[in-house]
Order: structure tokens, then C-alpha cells, then sequence
């Protein structure tokens, strides 16, 4: 039967592309790593690896073997974190990654139905968005929110959820005498705060401006939405943002929405990982049918 200690030695120095770096990251003997491939090799009758310089470049037989480990060592994963769960049956944990420039606003509204629930705890973790898809796929996560979906391939085995889609506005202290202007003058004439060039919004902001034949004056690019929410409350001149964002702020009448953008909105999404035992928590926060397998 296949040693599954030799493949498990494999699949790290596969991803790691060095032996001695994932000797060293492992704790394990070079020397050790070293037979337990080649015995791994001797096993299957294919040469897993070449070498380039210090380099272990993957052979076609390497690049079968590592999509199976892939996926077997994935399922272990699953089955731990699965029957983690199952130890502790009276403790209802769902586990929230949220990107750290999404909109807080945003995030409350998405978790009121778990915060609401008697007996259930909501652990929330914020980060870039690879290391929150790698805690989703390391079963650390069930759940990640984000306004960007990040590149997928066949391999995938996340799911993005469209959640929510936000309308973009003007907003700005009240003045009155804006309230009169049209759009054009209003992105013309006004300085503006603007997400950063990465953001989806920026991208809509940017064609919308382009086709009105406009070139608006920005002083300010923000790549946080809660930053963005305080540069909006202190700028005398005009935020590029969804509503949602700055929500407080209009409720106080600290802001005012000015304008509506056209065709501009932000989307929202909740991204989870298709799983035979998915967390049933996420049935409180996703819509009916999208959780499991």
C-alpha cells in the first residue's frame, strides 16, 4: 500500500521547491526528507523531481503526484476540522475572515443574524485576502468576506457569493447650494477623495468620468473604507462611496448624499469552500442553498 508518511514528505518539499528550506521549515532531517522521496519514487516507478542548480523542479509524474496529494491532504484537513466540531457539539462557532479595508458598516449588517442567535459564537479575523483564502482552505475559516474576488482556476475549490451590491455616491458635508448642480459640474469643479486604483469602484469611477469627457480633480486616494469613512467626514470637498459606508454619518446629518454615480455600485461577497460538511452557522448569513456540496 502507498506510504502515505513518504507522500506527505513529498507534497512539502514540493511546495517548499527546496529540500534544505523545507528541511529547515519542517524540523526535518534533509538527509531524511531525502529517502523518504526516493523511496516514494521507487514506489510509484517515476521520477518525481529533476534538479536545476538548488532547485527541485516537479517532472510530469511529480505534477500527477502532487495533484493527488492536493487534494488527499486537503480532505484530512476537512476531516479534522470536521470532527473538531463534532467534539465539542454544544459550542456553535462560525469563523468570519473579512478583508481589512472592507466596509465595517457592511460587515455588522452581514453578521447580525449570527450575533442575534442564542448560544452562538461569532470569531471574526481580518487580513489581505491570500491569507484569508488560505485559512478558508486550511478550515481555520468558514467563511470570507470581500469586494474583490480573487483569480480562480479549475482548481478552485472556493466559492464567491454575490451578497450584497451597494449603489456609489457623491458625499460630502452639507452645502447647500450643491444640491442645484448637475453631476458634471459636481465632478468637475469639486475635489474629490476616490478609493485606490485597485479598487473595483476606482475602475467604475474611472470609465464613468472618462465617457462624460471629464477630468475630475482628486486630492485624495484611500485603499481603506474605514479611512475613507473619516477622510469623508473631515474633507470640504466631495468622497467617492458607497452610502453604506459613511451610514452613521448621514443618519447624524454629519454628511449629506450629494449625487448619485450612474451605473456605479460596489458588490459584496461571501466566499466559502465547497464541502461535504459545510458549517451549518452559514445558513444564518448566506442565502438558502449555497452552503453545502
Amino acid at each position: 500500500m502507498l506510504n502515505y508518511h513518504h507522500l506527505r514528505y513529498f507534497w512539502l518539499v514540493a511546495h517548499e521547491g527546496n529540500l534544505t528550506r523545507a528541511a529547515k521549515k519542517h524540523n526535518v532531517a534533509q538527509s531524511a526528507l531525502s529517502m523518504q522521496i526516493r523511496a516514494l519514487e521507487t514506489y510509484l516507478g517515476q521520477p518525481l523531481f529533476e534538479r536545476r542548480g538548488r532547485r527541485l523542479i516537479l517532472t510530469e509524474a511529480g505534477h500527477i503526484a502532487l495533484d493527488f496529494a492536493d487534494a488527499i491532504f486537503a480532505k484530512g484537513e476537512e476531516l479534522q476540522g470536521t470532527l473538531s466540531a463534532v467534539r465539542d457539539p454544544q459550542r456553535k462557532v462560525l469563523r468570519v475572515g473579512a478583508l481589512a479595508t472592507l466596509s465595517r458598516n457592511f460587515q455588522i449588517g452581514f453578521l447580525d443574524p449570527p450575533l442575534a442567535e442564542q448560544g452562538v459564537e461569532v470569531i471574526i479575523r481580518s487580513g489581505r485576502l491570500d491569507e484569508l483564502i488560505s485559512g478558508l482552505e486550511s478550515y481555520t475559516l468558514d467563511v470570507v468576506l470581500s469586494n474583490v474576488v480573487p483569480l480562480r482556476d479549475e482548481t478552485t475549490r472556493w466559492v464567491a457569493h454575490a451578497i450584497d451590491n451597494q449603489p456609489v455616491s457623491l458625499v460630502g458635508q452639507s452645502q447647500p447650494e450643491r444640491g442645484h448642480l448637475p453631476l458634471e459640474v459636481l465632478l468637475r469643479d469639486e475635489n474629490l477623495v476616490v478609493p485606490a486604483p485597485e479598487s473595483s469602484i476606482r475602475t467604475g469611477f474611472d470609465a464613468l468620468v472618462n465617457r462624460m469627457g471629464i477630468h475630475p480633480q482628486i486630492v485624495a486616494e484611500v485603499d481603506d473604507m474605514a479611512m475613507l469613512r473619516l477622510v469623508a467626514r473631515e474633507h470640504t470637498g466631495l468622497a467617492v462611496v458607497p452610502p453604506i459606508v459613511v451610514k452613521d454619518e448621514l443618519d447624524e446629518g454629519i454628511l449629506v448624499e450629494v449625487a448619485e454615480l450612474p451605473g456605479l455600485a460596489e458588490t459584496f461577497f461571501a466566499i466559502t469552500l465547497t464541502r461535504r460538511f459545510p458549517n451549518p452557522l452559514l445558513n444564518l448569513v448566506l442565502p438558502s442553498g449555497v452552503s453545502s456540496d
